[in-house]
């Protein structure tokens, strides 16, 4: 709402001679504008749905009805990843047992997303496991000086190359043994 104000100012005619109008002075009342800024804003607080926190689907083994454990994996099919520290991933297919040859790379998609996709490819592939699912077994392993990022972006790779069965678990003495015995960790 505007009001005008009307108070004395100017001269009459008992001054000086010459008539002159007098100044007006417009001042605006902002309280209803203050108080439609605070509908407005409680309206699109109440309106507004918050960003929910997407959950990745985990996929949890099967277990028999007489409590038993589910059957083994193939060797063939499992490939272990370790995380080490400054965002370094080794990893190595098949067990221990079989004295594996051992790579390193790092994150990104020329880097473990390559490692991923071509394991897949060459489960795929198999004629053996064709007979049973066509997923590679990943086995992610964090060391004490992994970052949790590394793990969360470890994640993110399985989903972006639609890897449905991983596991995480922790790192063996074995499994440092060996790569202290490849000359990987300093």
């Amino acid at each position: 709402m505007a009001d005008l104000d009307t108070s004395s100012s100017g001269g009459g005619k008992h001054k000086g001679g010459k008539v002159r109008g007098k100044k007006l002075s417009t001042r605006i009342d902002m309280t209803p504008m203050v108080d439609l800024a605070f509908l407005l804003v409680t309206f699109f607080m109440l309106a507004t749905s918050l960003s929910k926190p997407a959950a990745m689907p985990v996929t949890m083994p099967d277990t028999k009805q007489d409590g038993t454990p589910p059957n083994l994996a193939a060797k063939s099919k499992v490939l272990t990843l370790i995380l080490g520290k400054d965002d370094k991933i080794f990893y190595y297919r098949k067990s221990l047992e079989d004295n594996p040859e051992v790579g390193e790379t790092t994150f990104g998609e020329a880097n473990i997303r390559k490692v991923l996709l071509e394991k897949k490819e060459e489960i795929t592939n198999d004629v053996v496991a064709t007979l049973d699912r066509q997923d590679p077994i990943i086995l992610v392993k964090p060391m004490r000086d992994s970052k949790y990022k590394n793990l969360v972006d470890v994640f993110d790779e399985f989903n972006i190359t639609d890897l449905k069965r991983f596991v995480m678990v922790p790192v063996d003495e074995k499994d440092i043994e060996y790569l202290n015995s490849k000359g990987l960790l300093k």
